[in-house]
């Protein structure tokens, strides 16, 4: 399917985009001029214009029979799965977040339920074109004899510092019309780990396929994960409406919330059913369950809050205003609490050591709930060298942590940093980081990144990833 004049409207953007790229001064740090965000990585202000992607933000066509999209940049899994889900398609990877953009998730890094079969989002895609540094527009494409394969691999985890993707083709999987849930209750990181890796090996549970898998750590000793199955019939999950009629798919974009319903459920039946769509935003409405910060989650203030603002971007927007105003840290000083440390952070650990990395946290950090999601990366990328083919889990855990004055120095991330290190594991980027500039390059392949760098961005015009990630701008 491809709408009237998209092409050429994304020919216009891109020339937009130049024009945008050729009015920065070369003194100033170039950055996308875009409203919504998903990173947690402190910036300086600057008054330089930013990178015009305001046409770059959409689906220019899907082909159902291939099983492809062509997508711009800038368009968010929200809208690409409100163009690919009609034909029942959905991108091999759906990051939990509406407002995450495709090329946010590649030069990134995104991850969801299905990353045990399908890898990484930067994994399903077939073709890129990047703006780079030089100002140019190259394709790049995967494989020994693909145009440009040094950028197409080295993309991944590059957040911005080798360019920005402004059309990228990508596969597509078929979906049913519902997800079948099952929630597994583990008593053990040993047990826990043990079903992590044989779902991953087989594909299945006790006999029953699983197409997603994440799970839980809601305390120590209380571990859940959560198998999902596409199917096209409308499964009794067992509830009733009261008077003997099954209830139909959960809606957790009301009053219930989704995190929450995992304990209850697996208290009961262990069984639940979403609506494709609805399960791919089940994370959203609550931002996992960060929305208890404002106080969405109290039933007064949920009847309140409305519906259309019960999602992840809004909250993003409340959190920046806290950093800004410093108001959660005015209110712990009148209360006499010690400083916070912000501890916001997604790793991927092995699977035989993710027990060893939930003791450890659960000693030395605390917080809880934990998300859980095993990934298989397809082959190796460079500036995230996972082992291609071994089973990892992502371990994501975003709150704060009362640790008194020493808090700007980062203690607990940094301690996070050296355990997940010591474990054979790899933080995303996506927040802060502490590393020094020796072990950032030997865990992120710091000489293949400088190498593909000064090849498309000749002139340095790009923000190094080193100074994006870690240095203090």
């Amino acid at each position: 399917m491809t709408t009237g004049g998209a092409w050429e409207q994304h020919a216009a953007a891109v020339e937009r985009l130049r024009a945008s790229y050729a009015a920065i001064p070369r003194s100033a740090p170039v950055r996308l001029a875009k409203k919504t965000s998903n990173l947690f990585r402190p910036r300086a202000a600057t008054t330089a214009p930013g990178l015009d992607v305001s046409g770059l933000t959409g689906v220019i066509e899907v082909d159902a029979t291939a099983r492809t999209a062509e997508v711009q940049g800038m368009c968010t899994y929200e809208d690409l799965v409100d163009a690919t889900l009609p034909h029942g398609l959905i991108p091999l990877v759906v990051p939990q977040l509406r407002t995450i953009t495709l090329g946010g998730a590649v030069t990134g890094l995104g991850i969801e339920s299905t990353s045990f079969r399908n890898g990484l989002p930067h994994e399903s895609v077939l073709e890129m074109d990047v703006f780079t540094g030089a100002g140019a527009v190259v394709t790049a494409r995967p494989g020994p004899d693909g145009e440009h394969s040094d950028l197409f691999d080295t993309f991944p985890n590059s957040y911005g510092s080798l360019g920005y993707a402004t059309r990228l083709r990508i596969a597509l999987e078929p979906v049913p019309s519902y997800v079948a849930l099952r929630h597994v209750r583990l008593d053990d990181t040993g047990a826990l780990a043990k079903t992590i890796a044989e779902i991953v090996e087989t594909g299945s549970f006790e006999g029953t396929r699983v197409d997603g898998l994440d799970g839980v750590a809601f305390a120590p000793g209380e571990y859940y994960l959560t198998l999902a199955t596409w199917t096209d019939v409308p499964v009794s999950t067992g509830s009733t409406d009261g008077v003997g009629a099954t209830v139909g798919p959960s809606d957790y974009t009301g009053h219930e919330i989704y995190y929450r319903s995992i304990r209850e459920r697996a208290a009961g039946s262990g069984t639940d059913l979403l609506t494709m769509y609805d399960y791919l935003w089940r994370w959203d409405t609550d931002w996992f369950w960060c929305s208890g910060a404002f106080g969405v989650q109290h039933p007064v203030v949920r009847r309140l809050w409305p519906r259309r603002y019960r999602r992840s971007d809004v909250y993003h927007k409340l959190v920046g205003l806290d950093r800004r105003l410093g108001i959660a840290d005015r209110l712990d000083r009148r209360a006499g609490r010690p400083l916070r440390e912000r501890v916001i952070q997604d790793v991927e650990v092995p699977v035989e050591r993710l027990g060893e990395f939930l003791d450890w946290f659960d000693q030395e950090v605390g917080m809880r709930p934990v998300w859980l999601c095993p990934l298989v990366s397809r082959r190796d990328w460079p500036t995230y060298p996972l082992a291609p083919g071994a089973t990892y889990v992502n371990v994501g855990f975003w709150g704060t942590v009362h640790v008194g004055p020493d808090a700007p120095n980062g203690p607990r991330n940094r301690a996070i940093e050296e355990r997940v290190h010591e474990l054979g594991g790899h933080k995303s980027l996506y927040s802060e980081a502490f590393y020094d500039p020796d072990t950032f390059d030997q865990l992120y392949d710091g000489a293949n990144l400088a190498a593909v760098k000064q090849a498309y961005d000749p002139d340095d015009r790009l923000t190094s990833l080193y100074d994006k990630a870690v240095k203090r701008r």
